[in-house]
């Protein structure tokens, strides 16, 4: 009986293997999920689980969500998008989403990372301080 370490390694492995050139190449991702799905070896729910997991936290790595409390304008969504592309690298995959509970400015989150640059972030933070 497999143990969840080896589960894991098992997946970690299979997720190297779908990268190309450090990144999620989608092709081979389909493929590695077919052969598994084909084989059904004992365990392979569990794998998946785990295959899942990396695969869905390397799709969140390059995406970036960034929420105004008005719409921007292009130029300033270029100019985002550059600076998120300056930081993160090529092939961030960028969203625009208008949030008037902001108050003003913008929060980006790109994976795990949140940058907080509202007044609504900057009055709870003034609330904590009282």
């Amino acid at each position: 009986m497999k143990t969840i370490r080896q589960t894991r390694r098992e997946a970690r492995q299979l997720f190297r293997l779908c990268l190309v050139n450090g990144r999620l190449d989608d092709g081979r991702t389909r493929l590695v999920l077919d052969r598994v799905m084909e084989a059904r070896r004992r365990g392979y729910q569990a794998l998946l689980s785990h295959f899942r997991r990396l695969v869905k936290l390397e799709i969140a790595r390059y995406t970036a969500l960034v929420e105004s409390a008005v719409p921007l304008p292009e130029e300033l969504r270029a100019g985002v998008k550059a600076g998120l592309e300056r930081t993160y690298g090529p092939g961030v995959t960028t969203s625009f989403e208008h949030n008037p509970a902001l108050i003003g400015g913008m929060r980006v989150k790109v994976g795990s990372d949140v940058y907080d640059g509202s007044v609504r972030a900057g009055l709870a933070a003034l609330e904590k301080r009282f």
